[in-house]
């Protein structure tokens, strides 16, 4: 099999509009995602994802497509679209089950298939290759290979990018294994990694951000015990982390499409092997349950002000699951307003990254603009943007009634040591 392969990108959000892009600086890359609007967008050369510049979209050589037919001219297909969970925390693959359909009905012989999405062990096997198969009425192994090189994009980070992440890759045999690390190499300047099989690789990809969202969850269980001791968790954290190998993780909201779902997978797979798992599971309760414990400190501290016989108001800024980022997917910022909310507080959200319509569409929420936000008895910053780390304490104190009030800095983001007088700073 010839490594000058035509490739195609389907899913051209976070992850794969960066490949086809790094793909695209090359040859000619047929980028497709069913999303029209998208699509448009792209050939505008504006990315609302914020992951790739202006120039670098219109420079590289892409034809942005929702016609699954020109998929038909591809040879090597890189499927990267979103893995989610449903509302009960199990695993989504209609997604990429409706990719590998779309992919599937244009395979010729000779054709190699890549997966980026993240999945549990045994789901390209299991789920994917057989939709393959069907829609293609080719047999894998026989006609066509299969490879599965796992996503290692980080979101709003400019330093590490898809070309400059050691590449995972694995096959479905050794010589689409070559072929596939060849083509990744390409564009990859950190090089690849061979894994010893396509489950390895999953497996692999499912533990990275499920090791995460487990050191994270102690970080926040340490943050909820020192805040019933009246200690700084940050002090804490800036104590122990001189000794060499203590591991630098912060408490904080655990939301995206990433570190807050994939233990969801590997947990589901586990499950269903009969065995049950105990620390992955309570460090994702743990996290699930830190947007509550953030309300509910708020709350106390405002309840402990001198009453002003006017409901409670609360500004709350930034809305996207991370900072620098506009994407919503499974922001755990609602657990904040859900719990403010059910006890009857106002709430005014704000986030300048943010598209009004889809935290309209995706949480009923409609976004103040700065000049809407008013004055309130309390301020949550919630995502550590930097237009509000730009902004800083003259700003934040702006919100208050009279500057005077609750502010919880959930990142600790603002500097402690010029807290304005008359305002109460919490933090985790």
């Amino acid at each position: 099999m010839s490594v000058e392969r035509k490739i195609s990108v389907t899913g051209l959000g976070y992850v794969g509009l960066p490949v086809a892009v790094a793909f695209g600086g090359s040859q000619r890359v047929i980028g497709f995602d069913v999303n029209q609007a998208r699509i448009s967008e792209l050939n505008d050369g504006y990315d609302r994802t914020n992951e790739v510049e202006s120039e670098k979209l219109i420079a590289a050589s892409i034809e942005f497509t929702a016609d699954a037919a020109r998929l038909e001219d591809a040879d090597f297909h890189i499927i990267a679209v979103p893995t989610p969970v449903d509302g009960m925390k199990q695993p989504d693959l209609r997604p990429l089950l409706a990719a590998s359909r779309s992919v599937g009905a244009q395979l010729k012989r000779g054709d190699i298939v890549v997966y980026e999405s993240t999945v549990f062990p045994g789901a390209t096997e299991e789920y994917c290759i057989p939709v393959l198969e069907e829609c293609s009425g080719l047999a894998v192994d026989t006609d066509f290979g299969v490879g599965y090189s796992p996503e290692r994009i980080n979101p709003g980070d400019k330093l590490h990018r898809f070309e400059t992440i050691c590449k995972v890759v694995s096959g479905s045999t050794p010589e689409t294994l070559d072929v596939v690390a060849q083509v990744y190499e390409s564009v990859v300047e950190a090089g690849v990694y061979r894994a010893a099989s396509v489950r390895v690789a999953e497996a692999a990809k499912v533990i990275e951000n499920t090791q995460r969202d487990i050191n994270i969850a102690l970080m926040n269980e340490l943050a909820v015990i020192f805040a019933r001791m009246n200690i700084d968790t940050k002090d804490v954290l800036a104590a122990a982390g001189t000794k060499w190998n203590f591991l630098k993780f912060e408490p904080g909201l655990v939301g995206g499409h990433c570190i807050g779902v994939d233990p969801y997978y590997l947990t589901h797979k586990a499950l269903a092997l009969g065995y049950t798992p105990e620390v992955i599971n309570a460090g994702r309760r743990i996290n699930d349950e830190i947007g509550s414990f953030i309300a509910r400190a708020l709350l106390r501290e405002l309840l402990n002000a001198p009453p002003t016989g006017q409901r409670l108001r609360v500004s709350l800024l930034g809305l996207s699951f991370k900072e620098n980022v506009p994407d919503l997917r499974n922001s755990r910022v609602i657990d904040i307003i859900s719990e403010l909310q059910a006890h009857g507080v106002d709430i005014a959200v704000h986030d300048p990254l943010v598209d009004p319509d889809e935290a309209h569409e995706e949480y009923g929420l409609r976004l103040s603009s700065e000049e809407d936000l008013g004055r309130s008895d309390g301020v949550v910053v919630a995502v550590s943007h930097d237009a509000y780390r730009d902004a800083g304490w003259n700003w934040i104190r702006s919100l208050l009634v009279a500057e005077r009030g609750v502010v919880f800095d959930v990142k600790g983001m603002l500097e402690r040591s010029s807290v304005p007088n008359g305002v109460t700073l919490l933090r985790l």
